[in-house]
């Protein structure tokens, strides 16, 4: 499962042999993670490129989460798709009966979709399901994108697909990973809050502890400093979602040249009760608004911890 990462904590900890952020090469947002066969892997938005406008995944594996090897474009949207024309956003990735699915966003013409591809390597190569599996808004909402897709398998092998920008919804997986159970979607947009502190904008991410299904999402704009985590809590997997008392978990450090921290995924070392958020956060050189702060972006990892009642504590952003 794509929740469960085996770190090693020597590149994390304190030292000569620390981890620094960015932890990859040039310009990537949306950080995706899956641990399989010894190896780490990470999917993310490609970026760098004008009004968003990639169009391709690449995949970078580590066997120490030190030194990141490129692996190459795992799928390129105006090759190896028939519907999706450019936007490539904000992919998930889950590991199910041997085969590796990968759910991303991309533009239809029209509008947002999400799409699917599948391998039998997590470096692929990933062939297209060949038509979106999400491409428009559930009954009832109004406005909003098809965009930030999560997938989260809970313990009775149960999958579930999570997206949504300016509204966030839900839906039971079928048991073919490329077709959701219309009848199970429902609107779980966390109400209420502010810019300053937990209004929904995109990036749901869910996952477990303790029998507690946490969520987290992003409030705010990518191409703000204030671009930042917020989360809160459910029963279920479907909601509904009670937002934390102190929901802001990740936001910039502006004294550490820290801007737009969020669009997040989380990982856990297997067996431990060991916790890191992975994000994006704006590289510093191109915060005025002219220089396209949204798409110049880079991938960061961070530890995350909880209080004795579960609740997250919020995480420090570092260099």
């Amino acid at each position: 499962m794509k929740k469960l990462l085996t770190m090693a904590l020597a590149a994390l900890c304190l030292g000569a042999h620390a981890q620094q952020n960015p932890i990859l090469p040039e310009m990537h947002a949306d950080p995706e993670v899956l641990a399989d066969g010894g190896r780490y892997y990470i999917y993310s938005t490609t970026d760098g490129a004008p009004g968003w406008g990639g169009y391709y995944f690449t995949c970078y594996s580590s066997k120490d989460l030190r030194q990141w090897r490129y692996e190459g474009i795992i799928l390129d949207l105006k090759k190896d798709t028939q519907w999706a024309k450019g936007n490539a956003w904000a992919p998930a990735i889950e590991k199910k009966n041997g085969k590796y699915y990968f759910y991303y966003s991309g533009d239809q013409g029209e509008r947002k979709a999400i799409g699917v591809a599948v391998s039998d390597s997590p470096t692929g190569p990933f062939r297209d399901f060949g038509r979106p599996i999400v491409d428009k808004r559930p009954k009832g909402q109004k406005n909003g994108q098809q965009i930030d897709v999560d997938v989260f398998t809970d313990d009775d092998g149960q999958s579930y697909l999570y997206w949504g920008n300016g509204y966030m919804a839900g839906a039971k997986l079928n048991d073919d990973m490329t077709s959701i159970d219309t009848t199970t979607i429902v609107r779980m947009t966390p109400r209420g809050g502010t810019l300053q502190d937990y209004a929904y904008r995109e990036a749901p991410y869910v996952f477990k502890r303790n029998g507690i299904y946490y969520f987290l999402w992003s409030v705010d704009d990518t191409g703000s400093p204030n671009y930042h985590v917020a989360y809160g809590t459910a029963k279920s997997p479907l909601g509904p979602i009670e937002v934390a008392k102190e929901p802001v978990i990740l936001q910039q450090r502006p004294d550490q040249k820290i801007y737009g921290t969020a669009h997040n995924s989380v990982l856990r070392i297997p067996g431990k009760d060991k916790w890191y958020i992975v994000y994006h956060r704006i590289n510093p050189a191109y915060l005025d608004k002219k220089d396209g702060p949204g798409f110049h972006r880079e991938v960061c990892i961070d530890p995350m911890e909880f209080e004795k009642d579960g609740r997250i504590k919020p995480v420090t952003p570092t260099n």
